[in-house]
């Protein structure tokens, strides 16, 4: 069973900076898409930014322009290069992962979380 885990989070002052990096347990084949997503206390878990396998980056509004996913296709990692953080992006942290596992089907895995608090 591959596990995903993320590192990097921590407390940050607005305005300031953060890598969060997500290692798989294992090599991972058929990965269709890594990403990050976040969730905050009370809301529901948002899409941060994706990563297809092909290259291709997919930016939530929210992040655009100061967010920057990228993955090391040779070490199965996918980091998020956080800018110009807001207390607004205050969260948990969640590393996602989308594998083929058949013709059609896929499997998600996800991280533990890493936390991300941006003080004001």
């Amino acid at each position: 069973q591959v596990q995903l885990e993320e590192s990097g989070g921590g407390l940050v002052q607005a305005g300031g900076s953060l890598r969060l990096s997500c290692a798989a347990s294992e090599r991972m084949f058929g990965i269709n898409a890594m990403g990050w997503y976040r969730q905050a206390p009370g809301k529901q878990r948002d899409l941060v930014a994706v990563i297809f396998s092909g290259g291709t980056t997919n930016y939530a509004d929210f992040v655009k322009g100061r967010f920057t996913i990228s993955r090391d296709n040779a070490e199965n990692t996918v980091s998020l290069q956080m800018n110009s953080l807001k207390p607004e992006d205050t969260a948990v942290y969640y590393c996602h992962a989308n594998i083929r596992t058949g013709t059609v089907s896929t499997r998600d895995y996800w991280g533990p979380g890493t936390q991300v608090t941006v003080s004001s």
